[in-house]
């Protein structure tokens, strides 16, 4: 699986290009996945975790970049401002690039006018708004502090001379039924599956296909058929047990030997 999940994150597009929100979206190089050995890494660190791992691979493979910090806590005393994601060394443009990397599984809740606030989590949790701002205001503005100066000074950089970007990429997925869906500024092509409600999984429509409940891990994957398909009726049951927990599963739907799809049930 894990070449499956360097693929994944390879195949993922831009949540948005080049600049949008005040934020400029770091172009990721293009990888020959012919000459790439994918290293493994733990699977049971959060996703995020992960998609870090498969970054720094791919960016240390990259000729054109090196890896000058990466994961690098900035603390005041005994409290902790914030991490570096990664700082890197562009050696085509001798530019120093402070890079937030962010993987985001957001489902696009037509109920909200604003384009940009209408993405969240499957659970409601997460919200693309305040996560841009965060990277902006928050993130962005770490290696200007006091604390960032220092970690970069002991680097031999100066803080004036990093540029800020920001990976960040996302899996989209829309309303049941809905097509005509408007997310300008946001990229179209991140659209990948769809969400629905329970009573609405739990209909005709569905009971003739199989489905699967990846785990965390495989959700940057497309799905195969490799895996352990249940039947609707056995779906039911595990997806209805996580609606009384308030979690809101990831599906991959069977259709036919060559036809899968993605979705979320929510619980609200």
């Amino acid at each position: 699986m894990v070449k499956k999940q360097y693929v994944g994150f390879l195949n993922t597009p831009p949540l948005w290009t080049k600049e949008q929100f005040g934020i400029t979206q770091f172009e990721f190089p293009e990888i020959d996945l012919n000459d790439f050995v994918p290293r493994p890494f733990p699977n049971n660190i959060r996703l995020g975790h992960q998609m870090e791992h498969v970054f720094k691979q791919f960016i240390t493979h990259d000729i054109n970049y090196r890896v000058v910090l990466h994961n690098i806590p900035v603390r005041a005393g005994n409290q902790t401002l914030g991490e570096i994601d990664f700082v890197l060394k562009d050696v085509r443009r001798n530019q120093i690039v402070h890079v937030e990397l962010t993987y985001k599984f957001y489902i696009i809740n037509t109920h909200i006018s604003e384009p940009i606030h209408r993405l969240m989590g499957p659970n409601k949790k997460d919200m693309f708004f305040t996560k841009m701002e965060k990277i902006k205001n928050q993130q962005f503005q770490l290696l200007h502090s006091e604390e960032g100066i220092d970690i970069l000074k002991n680097h031999s950089i100066s803080h004036l001379e990093v540029t800020h970007e920001a990976c960040y990429k996302a899996q989209l997925f829309i309303p049941f039924k809905e097509t005509n869906i408007n997310i300008r500024p946001l990229n179209k092509a991140c659209i990948i599956g769809f969400w629905l409600r329970f009573d609405d999984f739990n209909s005709q429509a569905f009971q003739e296909y199989q489905f699967y409940v990846p785990s965390k891990s495989e959700w940057v994957i497309r799905p195969h058929d490799h895996v352990n398909w249940q039947s609707h009726f056995d779906m039911l049951i595990e997806i209805n047990l996580r609606m009384l927990k308030e979690n809101a599963p990831m599906v991959w739907i069977k259709k036919s030997a060559n036809q899968f799809e993605k979705c979320f049930v929510v619980w609200w």
